[in-house]
């Protein structure tokens, strides 16, 4: 049975069981491998994407769930890869084996979204992707450095 799914501005069309994780379809059938698989029970968070603008866990949300909604992969959360947070992830030194960055970055992309300046209480509650090389200090850093940068560019 073929899905619509509109994928990072483009309108896709997958033939696969309705109940596919949509990791699986973006990875498999779609060959967008930036969404990493970790656990597959939703606890890590490196397979996390935007669906209509929240961070979601897509190893545990069925192909038929993304029919139709606006779904953001790490590699449209900008054409040039240049989002404020990607830049200073690069400039700060966050990643170290880098496997949990794409959802880490997914993750604090929507939480600056919904929060322009997030604590550290907010930052954790809502940045809760699991970093087996213990980068969070540096993710933590990185998300307040775009804070104050996108709060300072405003002004």
């Amino acid at each position: 049975m073929a899905v619509d799914l509109n994928i990072n501005g483009a309108r896709k069309s997958v033939d696969a069981d309705p109940t596919t994780p949509l990791l699986w379809i973006l990875r498999d059938h779609l060959g967008m491998t930036g969404t990493k698989y970790g656990c597959g029970i939703a606890q890590c968070g490196a397979c996390t994407v935007h669906v209509d603008g929240a961070a979601v866990r897509s190893c545990q949300l069925p192909l038929n769930a993304a029919a139709n909604r606006q779904i953001t992969t790490i590699e449209g959360l900008t054409l040039k890869n240049d989002h404020p947070l990607q830049k200073l992830w690069v400039e700060m030194n966050v990643a170290q084996c880098g496997y949990c960055q794409s959802g880490m970055l997914m993750a604090a992309a929507a939480l600056l979204k919904k929060n322009p300046n997030p604590t550290d209480a907010d930052i954790d509650a809502q940045v809760n992707n699991i970093c087996r090389c213990g980068t969070y200090p540096r993710v933590r850093a990185a998300i307040h450095k775009a804070a104050k940068s996108a709060k300072s560019a405003k002004a």
